[in-house]
């Protein structure tokens, strides 16, 4: 498996599936409660027994490439993508690639009192909805998720609806969500290595208080060339300033 950097998705693809834009309610410092606020009810707890798992839960030299507050294991084939937010010089995500398919994922705190994907969830499909696409709940592997389509001009001036499945569970304190695009977004087969990579994941939430919903730290690993370990083949760095995993794989298209 071979590391890469990206850098913060532009303008244009601020809109797409998972980055900040969209997302914002997501990455806010703290709740806030308003009258308008609709009621959620909690999700049931998730059996976390066969991941993601937290730092407390498993062995500190176990493989996994750390990256601060996610250690992510890699699978043959696999390609792991940093997200740079070029401004703060900060990794603010890291982006696991299989074949057609990308998984994102990024960790946030989250209260001792509770868990925050029921919340967070009904304030992304608000947001998908506003902005014309849809955004269904379903029953997934890992608990309840979101399966989306973000609508976009297409250049032939037809709607392209890009598909998403969002990921989330609740752990001790954090928060982790997952967004597959691509094939893996529609595919159940093609999206199952990627659901293994999340659930291998390791999360550290680190004993600093922190706001809830507040982006835990991610770094660079310390040896940037240094393949993931358990994988052959893996090559060195590569500039992907040209790539975007949420332009991959298959896209629906309807005439306006």
């Amino acid at each position: 498996m071979s590391i890469f950097r990206r850098r913060k998705a532009d303008a244009e693809t601020a809109a797409e599936p998972g980055t900040d834009t969209e997302l914002d309610a997501v990455d806010g410092a703290e709740d806030v409660e308003t009258d308008d606020a609709p009621e959620v009810t909690p999700d049931a707890p998730v059996d976390r027994s066969a991941g993601p798992f937290d730092a407390t839960e498993v062995e500190d030299d176990d493989g996994r490439l750390d990256l601060g507050a996610l250690r992510i294991r890699g699978a043959e084939g696999m390609e792991l993508r940093l997200e740079i937010d070029q401004e703060q010089q900060h990794v603010i995500a890291a982006t696991a690639v299989l074949g057609e398919s990308a998984l994102q994922m990024q960790a946030f705190a989250a209260p001792r009192s509770g868990g925050v994907w029921a919340d967070i969830r009904a304030e992304i499909a608000a947001a998908i909805e506003t902005q014309g696409g849809t955004a269904d709940l379903e029953d997934g592997p890992l608990g309840t998720e979101l399966r989306t389509r973000m609508p976009s001009a297409g250049p032939d001036g037809r709607t392209v609806f890009a598909p998403a499945r969002f990921l989330g569970v609740d752990g001790p304190r954090w928060f982790l969500r997952g967004v597959v695009s691509g094939r893996g977004a529609i595919d159940d087969d093609a999206a199952a290595p990627l659901l293994d990579v999340f659930r291998e994941t390791v999360v550290v939430r680190g004993s600093d208080p922190m706001a809830p919903r507040e982006l835990l730290p991610l770094r660079l690993p310390q040896e940037e060339a240094t393949p993931m370990p358990g994988v052959p083949g893996a090559e060195g760095p590569t500039s992907t300033d040209e790539l975007n995993p949420f332009e991959r794989g298959p896209e629906i298209t309807e005439v306006r």
